[in-house]
Parts: structure tokens; sequence; C-alpha cells
């Protein structure tokens, strides 16, 4: 299904074959899914969009391939829609994002009684790109740190935020939406444990160290109190002008610091994350336990971790093996 982080791209009407014409999921239709991905299954906004523009783009498709209506949309026309795309020059990844969408519709569309039958069933998309996630050597994390740690001592109350935030997101491996969306009472100094809201409006408590314990303190005590307003409300963490910060605060944070720091990949807030589970592979943690960590509702994703760390472990070989 569409990941919140990809937004897809809106239909191209000038491409041959997607004329415009009559719906062929019609209004209605996309109306009710979008009800059932916001409240059943608890989506956010931003993937109900990615879901509906999607749908319209193959609505635009099969409108011009003379399909009157959804009941008679057949895995042919889908087939047709997805090699478009490939065809078109659209990243594997893109057109897998919309296979899903389209065999997830087509599913809730057949098991709720609004179609007769799945034309999605047999449809397969390619496989995503193979990539690695950037991240941080486990001597560069602490690196990182130490440079928050040290901007911290000036004790401007946004230098104990920016370092509460890094030390929360790298020893957590929580999500930077997670992060910019606790509350102080979320947050257990004592038993060093947060309690955050993941996809899905999912609960989950994950722990942290003493470093990321005593970085917040400091923060809740010297930092927060400075910046607090009537509008800060129970945020943890403020901007200067009192309200809770967002993503791109932490964003430009973190990049801030990368600049002074040699040899460090192009790093987002989520390559803290990518770091924190593989860091925690390398040191013998399991992958049931990484995977309740990060809040992933599957094992398959978290498994991409065990290849960043098999390609640490063959890097290493290569160097040090005489006859690698």
């Amino acid at each position: 299904m569409p990941p919140d982080a990809s937004p897809s791209a809106p239909p191209d009407h000038d491409r041959p074959g997607e004329a415009d014409g009559p719906d062929v999921l019609d209004d209605q239709l996309l109306v009710d899914f979008a009800q059932h991905l916001r409240v059943e299954k608890g989506r956010s906004p931003h993937t109900v969009r990615a879901y509906l523009a999607d749908l319209r783009a193959l609505d635009a498709f099969l409108s011009g391939r003379g399909v009157p209506e959804a009941a008679a949309v057949r895995l042919a026309d889908l087939r047709a829609w997805l090699a478009g795309l490939g065809g078109s020059g659209a990243a594997r990844s893109s057109v897998s994002r919309r296979a899903a969408s389209a065999k997830t519709f087509f599913r809730w569309a057949q098991r709720t009684g609004r179609l007769a039958t799945d034309p999605s069933l047999r449809l397969l998309a390619p496989g995503k790109d193979a990539h690695l996630p950037g991240v941080l050597r486990a001597p560069q994390a602490g690196a990182l740190m130490e440079l928050a740690a040290v901007a911290a001592d000036d004790e401007d109350p946004v230098h104990l935020r920016n370092r509460a935030m890094l030390e929360l997101l790298y020893a957590s491996g929580m999500r930077v939406g997670e992060l910019t969306g606790l509350d102080v009472d979320d947050v257990d100094l004592r038993e060093g444990t947060a309690r955050v809201l993941g996809k899905g409006d999912k609960e989950r408590i994950v722990p942290f160290g003493d470093p990321a314990t005593v970085a917040t303190a400091a923060w809740l005590d010297g930092g927060r109190p400075c910046l607090v307003t009537a509008e800060s409300g129970p945020a943890l963490f403020l901007g200067r002008r009192g309200r809770r910060v967002d993503q791109r605060q932490v964003r430009s944070t973190l990049q801030d610091l990368l600049t002074h720091l040699p040899d460090t990949p192009p790093l987002g807030p989520h390559g803290l994350r990518h770091s924190a589970a593989t860091h925690l592979l390398e040191g013998g943690a399991d992958l049931r336990t990484v995977q309740e960590l990060l809040g992933h509702a599957s094992l398959a994703t978290t498994q991409i971790y065990t290849h960043v760390s098999l390609e640490r472990l063959r890097s290493a070989y290569q160097q040090a093996h005489p006859r690698a």
C-alpha cells in the first residue's frame, strides 16, 4: 500500500489512453473507500490522498480504454495500465505502489459486495527498486550526539531541545512524526520509556537509555520552561514561539549538525531510525525485538536492516581477508 512518505503524482490526462471520459470508478465508490481507509484502517490523511490519486489515475486510463463501469474492469485492463506506466519511465517503486492501491481498492470493493469479482486478484507488480537506507556508523552517531551536547552547553533552550530530540530519535528508533507528536506526559524519565502513537493510531512503549534521559531532563528543566506559552499545550518539544515543533525543524536541526561531521551520508531524521535499527542488530538484538521497537506491522519491513548489516559485514570482509 502507498507509504506515507511517497505522495502519488496526479494523473497525467495528456498521456495517450488517459483522456477525459465518464467515471469508471464513480465518485461514491471512492468516497466510501476513503471512509474505509480513514475509519476502519486508521490511515492518515496523507495516505488516503495517495490512494485516491492513484485510483483517479487508473480511472482516467480505464475511461480512455472505453471501460464503461467498475464492474467491467478486467485483469487485462489493470495489466495494461501498469505496463503503460512502466513504458513511460515510471520508477518500479511507483508502479508497485499504484498496483498495491488498485489491489487494495478492488479487494475491498469485492469483500463489501460493491463488486461481484476482484479483477486484481492475479495482478502482479514489479518489485521495488532494491536499495539500502543511508545510515550512520556507530562512531558517527556517537560523534553527532556529542556535537549536539557541546552545542547545548550554552544552555540556549533551542540547543537543549535539539540535543534531547536527537538523543530520543536515535535511542528509541521512533519516527520523526512520533517524536513531534510526543506530549510531556508521554515520557517517563524514571523508567526510561516513551509512549508513542504510531501508524494506524497504534500505541507502543519504546525504551531509551541514560544519555537520552539526561538530555530530556535538561530540556524539561532548563529549556522548555523558557519557551512555553499559552499555545504550547502539552507538547513535549517546542519551537522558539512556543508552538509544538514540526518535522521540518527536526530535519533542519539534524542536517545542520551533520555539516560539521566529515564523511557522513546525507541523512534525514528517518536515517537516525535506520541507524538505530542497524546498530541494534549489529549489537545482537533479534529481529522480533527490533520489529516491536520500531512499530513495524510486518517482520518483512524490519528485515531490510539485516541486508544493511550483511553489506557492512561483506565490506569489512573484503577489506580485511587476504583472499577476499
